[in-house]
């Protein structure tokens, strides 16, 4: 079960890789100027692996033992 979490994600963070690529792509095409590109992508795509980042960790931390006895 472990193993087919870390798959699962190392699946998940190479696809928003892609993501990520393709979108630099898309605001890469229709700037004039480095800020045209960076901000624009920044805004997009940080928050969106903050959240991936943040799920990763969530399902692949150690569960911690329950109080429930």
């Amino acid at each position: 079960m472990r193993a087919l979490s870390i798959v699962g994600v190392i699946a998940a963070f190479a696809v928003l890789l892609v993501g990520s690529a393709l979108v630099f792509a898309a605001f890469d095409r229709t700037s004039h100027s480095a800020s045209d590109t960076l901000r624009p992508f920044l805004i997009t795509t940080l928050p969106v692996w903050a959240v991936a980042l943040a799920g990763a960790w969530a399902l692949l931390r150690a569960p911690t033992p329950s109080r429930d006895a």
